[in-house]
């Protein structure tokens, strides 16, 4: 028997997230692998990349940890 994981949606605000988690936009974005700048346009509208989407909606929902993200960015 297989069972479903249900995941949340990522937030609609991402910028009032962000502040809620007490990060500036570069500290947040970069964790994703976004440039500040990309971060800014993200939360003012722009479309995320389908990636970039799930990427998020993984790690906000506990899937992957701080630790993986950091793992899997270094050189």
């Amino acid at each position: 028997m297989t069972t479903k994981t249900k995941l949340k949606p990522i937030p609609n605000d991402l910028a009032d997230f962000r502040n809620k988690m007490g990060l500036n936009q570069s500290d947040f974005w970069s964790r994703y692998g976004v440039t500040q700048s990309g971060g800014s346009r993200y939360e003012a509208g722009r479309n995320i990349p389908a990636p970039l989407k799930l990427l998020l909606r993984l790690h906000l929902n506990g899937a992957i940890s701080d630790e993986a993200l950091q793992a899997a960015r270094a050189k």
